[in-house]
């Protein structure tokens, strides 16, 4: 055999197959430990016959756990009845429901219209684009700088992938930010000079009321200030609650507890619990009411948003919210939370801190001499996590856990213990002849507390 023959040979082994699956390295693709098969309440079983129990709720989104029978039946039916309508250009029955359903649960008091986007992402960017139109329809269209966060997550299509806060490669792929500012979260300081310098051209700042990444929350008195200055300088206040919306931080959104509302609310990932490509953006009526008195259309449109499959599981996903009183049961679990992850951080020599509110939290690990744990070997932790039978994803020097709603209290306990099984595996091979001291030792079933 050549040698050209050879090295044909080898290339074809190493290739991977024809999905190319978003933000995994070519050396993991292909591999039937990654590739999912189907997935049930709150365990995902796997090609490779393994079943792991979910510590990411999917992506942020299955808050009701998977595979539920009410939002399955209410989509099917949909797409029965009705397979493809579109809100572009038209109106559907199923989209004025959902509509309705999503300006009640989040305050029709203040909140008045809905448009229906097919992701965060984009989202995002109708959010961008419906703010600088705002504010021309009020004779500023000056008005066109937008304000986020750094450290922030707001997606990768173009417009979200510019208001980003977290370095992702966006020169790279040439995205646009010359009409994009970012200042610090949680430094009213760097706000307030931002607006000094730039107020007056500013249409909206967006914030995640828990930025993702890290999940760092927004601080009352940063909030505070962020409403302050709306009202000193008149730019729209976005809450992207795409991650915290749909009792994810305790209310339904977590904005519902500041003192005062955001302009324009976005909603994606519990949206449908996880079944469908979908998002809105829910407008106040200050907004809504600026559009409507001048006959203003706004340019802007995507062939899946406001389906009927989609909207029927909208619907159907908030009756499931209130039959389940699933606001009720993440608030336990939150208090659990509580209380695991703070032991966690007290007794266990490799947590320094945990970060989070709700059944949005992260574990922050370090090195034996108390270093942050380097963000290169966050991946291995996150592989050696899944080996002891737990799915979790990346965060800041450490490991997002983002529970959905409906874990047990069982299901909690058997989440720790698979993560500090992880960790422990992890530590072995990257701090080798390390061994914490027996009296610093968390177990697992001890974290809950007597009576969990």
């Amino acid at each position: 055999m050549s040698a050209e023959s050879v090295m044909s040979a080898d290339d074809d082994r190493r290739r991977p197959g024809p999905l190319w699956p978003s933000l995994l390295p070519p050396e993991a693709q292909g591999d039937d430990s990654l590739c999912a098969v189907s997935a049930h309440g709150v365990r995902v079983r796997f090609a490779d016959g393994r079943e792991l129990l979910c510590g990411s709720s999917g992506l942020w989104n299955t808050n009701l756990g998977y595979g539920n029978p009410v939002i399955a039946a209410a989509t099917a039916q949909a797409l029965r009845e009705a397979s493809y309508l579109s809100v572009f250009r038209y109106e559907n029955r199923y989209a004025r429901s959902a509509a309705a359903e999503l300006v009640r649960v989040s305050g029709a008091e203040h909140y008045a219209r809905v448009l229906f986007s097919t992701s965060g992402g984009a989202a995002n960017d109708l959010v961008m684009k419906l703010a600088r139109h705002y504010h021309a329809l009020r004779g500023e269209p000056r008005r066109n700088l937008v304000v986020g966060l750094r450290d922030s997550y707001h997606g990768l299509t173009y417009g979200s992938f510019g208001l980003t806060g977290e370095p992702l490669g966006q020169p790279l792929y040439g995205v646009d930010q010359r009409l994009v500012r970012h200042v610090a979260a949680n430094d009213a300081a760097d706000l307030r000079t931002l607006m000094d310098r730039q107020g007056d051209r500013v249409a909206a700042v967006v914030v995640e009321p828990v930025l993702g990444s890290g999940a760092v929350p927004l601080t009352a008195e940063y909030i505070d200030t962020l409403l302050r200055l709306r009202d000193q300088h008149g730019f729209l206040l976005v809450a992207d609650e795409v991650a915290t919306g749909f009792g994810r931080t305790g209310p339904f959104f977590a904005s519902q507890e500041w003192p005062g509302r955001p302009d324009l609310l976005v909603a994606s990932k519990g949206l449908t619990n996880g079944t469908a490509a979908a998002a809105a953006v829910i407008a106040s009526h200050r907004v809504a009411d600026t559009f409507t008195r001048t006959g203003a259309v706004l340019m802007h449109g995507e062939t899946q948003a406001g389906t009927p499959a989609t909207c029927a599981a909208i619907v159907a996903t908030i009756a499931e919210m209130r039959r389940l009183d699933a606001l009720t049961l993440g608030r336990r679990l939150s208090a659990l939370l509580d209380t695991a992850l703070g032991r966690l951080v007290r007794d266990h020599p490799l947590v320094s801190a945990s970060t989070g509110v709700g059944c949005f939290r992260s574990l922050r690990i370090c090195a034996p001499d108390r270093t942050p744990l380097p963000q290169s070997a966050v991946s291995a932790l996150v592989g050696s996590v899944r080996a002891a039978g737990a799915i979790v994803h990346p965060g800041v020097n450490g490991i997002q856990l983002i529970p959905a709603l409906v874990y047990t209290p069982a299901e909690l306990t058997e989440l720790l213990d698979r993560v500090l099984t992880g960790l422990a595996a992890f530590a072995a091979t990257a701090y080798p002849g390390w061994e914490p001291r027996a009296s610093r030792s968390a177990a697992a079933p001890q974290l809950l507390g007597a009576g969990s």
